[in-house]
């Protein structure tokens, strides 16, 4: 997969609480994985935040925080499934393993229970975005 090197991927992170998008934020780095271009994040607080963003488009990951409240990561997942047209892939952050039947449920890409573990986060996200990037290929041709 060639990459250029101003090429850049966004990488949306909800939660309503700054630590939690910290913690997404640290783990993921600048780069997840060699042969992925940079990553830029965008950090949202809120559900109207998460939709705002996803409409102006650009977003190429989104990782959501199934504990943020008011508006559960799950739920959302499951409602930009069904209201975004081309839809980024979801990560979901779930309080623990046993929640991943929610997670499926939420119709999100992948799961990854908290507290954050880094490997396994870079991990899901770079097989994430390397789906994302090998569907935008042959468009680029």
């Amino acid at each position: 997969m060639a990459n250029t090197a101003d090429e850049t991927l966004t990488v949306l992170v909800y939660s309503h609480d700054r630590t939690t998008r910290e913690q997404v934020l640290t783990a993921l780095g600048r780069r997840p994985a060699e042969d992925l271009p940079e990553l830029e994040y965008l950090e949202c607080a809120t559900t109207p935040a998460v939709l705002k963003a996803l409409e102006k488009g650009g977003v190429d990951l989104c990782v959501l925080d199934g504990e943020a409240v008011p508006v559960g990561g799950l739920g959302l997942a499951r409602q930009l499934k069904d209201e975004i047209y081309g839809c980024p892939p979801l990560l979901a952050l779930i309080g623990r393993p046993q929640d991943s039947w929610l997670a499926a449920w939420s119709r999100a890409d992948a799961a990854i229970s908290r507290p954050v573990d880094p490997v396994a986060m870079a991990g899901a996200v770079a097989t994430l975005l390397r789906a994302r990037l090998a569907k935008r290929a042959p468009a680029a041709r």
